[in-house]
């Protein structure tokens, strides 16, 4: 297996891969979305400033995913973008070829694989965090696993969760919903779960401390060290994730 770091500007990533044209063809697809989210915010810098929904006039692919995720979440179309940017990645390797594909966006995958795949959590403090993780059966289809956090991380969160993973098979979706229940989740108030019927999304896992919230269809969950060192680090804070 391959592994590359490949950063461009805010997006920090890891790609995992069986070849070194699908690590191309990650990048290149990363960038076209990056590409047109940047040309979205220089005509219309609101897009990235709101942490409100908010749809602008006939988005392009990626904008459009990121505002519609936003929308059904309650959050800024940003809330997705690292998300939507990763999705267009394992697209554009499932479009070389590839049967296995992995991009971690600083904390948001989005994967196509035809093997099972160990999925660490980390949650900061949490007394939890770096000793569990996912067992992800094969995927032919794209799923997205994104991850928020009020704890750890550039991102910004109003929330008190050391994490919030968010599974479905759109990765926009996915992302923004882990944003918007990191944001009001509580050990004691779970009410924001009640919103996910119909969303789209499969399951959710939230760590608060020592306590463990699931909701929906999860993946196996195993004992594990994690290994910190493999964490994709993200840049400074973006309005609206």
């Amino acid at each position: 297996m391959i592994r590359e770091h490949f950063e461009f500007r805010q997006t920090i990533a890891t790609i995992l891969a069986d070849d070194p044209r699908h690590i191309a063809a990650a990048k290149s697809g990363m960038l076209a979305a990056r590409h047109e989210v940047e040309r979205q915010i220089a005509l219309d810098p609101y897009f990235s400033a709101t942490f409100e929904p908010y749809t602008p006039k006939n988005p392009q692919r990626t904008v459009g995913r990121m505002a519609r995720a936003a929308a059904r979440a309650g959050v800024g179309p940003m809330a997705a973008v690292a998300g939507a940017i990763a999705w267009a990645g394992v697209e554009a390797m499932a479009g070389a070829g590839a049967s296995f594909g992995l991009i971690d966006n600083g904390g948001d995958i989005a994967l196509v694989s035809d093997r099972e795949v160990t999925v660490g959590i980390y949650a900061g403090a949490s007394p939890l965090s770096g000793h569990i993780a996912f067992l992800i059966p094969p995927e032919e289809e794209i799923l997205g696993i994104c991850t928020s956090s009020a704890t750890v991380g550039p991102s910004i969160s109003f929330g008190v969760a050391d994490a919030v993973t968010v599974f479905a098979p759109d990765v926009a979706v996915a992302d923004a919903w882990a944003t918007a229940i990191c944001n009001r989740i509580r050990a004691d108030d779970t009410s924001v779960l009640d919103a996910l019927a119909g969303t789209g999304a499969r399951g959710v896992l939230a760590i608060i401390g020592d306590a463990v919230i699931r909701w929906g269809d999860l993946p196996r969950i195993v004992r594990a060290k994690v290994d910190e060192r493999l964490i994709t680090a993200g840049r400074p804070p973006t309005r609206g994730t």
